[in-house]
């Protein structure tokens, strides 16, 4: 039986998931975020799945939603998107530490996951912090910064934004832009998904990205799976993928 427990780390509101067998036993973390609108909740089947693979699964509230909305609502932070996966990033080893201070997690094994916005978050994670030792990206992209550009140009009211707002973000995203050093994936297994028939998250950079990196020793361990008719919404045999190649990553 899988259990879920609500926790607040800090100011992060998150739903844990685990067997109940592994309720006070160490085991293997991953972390998992949630897309644009949407709350921790919204994944639990995704939650469930990984957790069925024997791991601990916390799923964290973003910045602006689920248990961290404010009265304005997510919507109204459009222009804030970078930055609240900046403050994902941000809090990512706030989250790992609670786990990691209450002995909770197996030979420091850490996973990050996440699908759309999340796993966009989950890209700038494997850029940033070299201690991850697996990610699984649902239908997300590591070029942060040509989505940035690609957001601007098609999405009602981002054309609104000042050009110096734009140059701050691209500042900030190009150090956590995996396809701008792609040397950080150092090796490490990174499984994707991505719907060929998503026009949310355009899944032809991250192919071409992928393509590129798997030629190299640093991208040797990455792997893509797609599925020809999916638009921007995770199937469930996908999700079964994807968490049984991160589970048998962490456990290798």
């Amino acid at each position: 039986m899988i259990e879920i427990k609500r926790r607040r780390i800090g100011e992060i509101p998150v739903l844990e998931l685990a067997g109940t067998e592994y309720q006070d036993s160490a085991r293997p973390l991953v972390v998992f975020y949630h897309g644009w609108t949407g709350r921790k909740e919204n994944n639990l089947t995704q939650g469930y799945e990984f957790a069925r693979q024997g791991v601990r699964v916390v799923m964290p509230d973003a910045l602006y939603h689920g248990e961290r909305t404010d009265e304005k609502g997510p919507l109204a932070h459009e222009a804030e998107f970078w930055q609240i996966i900046m403050q994902s990033v941000k809090e990512f080893p706030q989250v790992v530490a609670f786990y990691r201070n209450a002995r909770l997690i197996q030979d420091n094994q850490i996973a990050v996951s996440g699908l759309s916005m999340g796993g966009i978050t989950t890209c700038a994670l494997l850029a940033t912090y070299d201690w991850i030792t697996t990610a699984g990206c649902f239908m997300g992209t590591p070029c942060a910064v040509d989505f940035l550009h690609y957001l601007l140009t098609h999405v009602p009211g981002m054309n609104q934004v000042s050009q110096e707002y734009v140059n701050a973000q691209v500042q900030a995203l190009e150090k956590m832009d995996l396809s701008h050093h792609p040397e950080r994936l150092a090796g490490r297994p990174v499984h994707f998904w991505h719907g060929l028939a998503d026009e949310t998250v355009p899944p032809q950079p991250t192919l071409d990205f992928i393509k590129q990196v798997q030629q190299t020793p640093a991208g040797r361990n990455v792997s893509v799976n797609t599925t020809p008719d999916a638009g921007h919404e995770v199937p469930y045999a996908a999700t079964v993928i994807i968490a049984k190649q991160v589970a048998t990553s962490l456990t290798k």
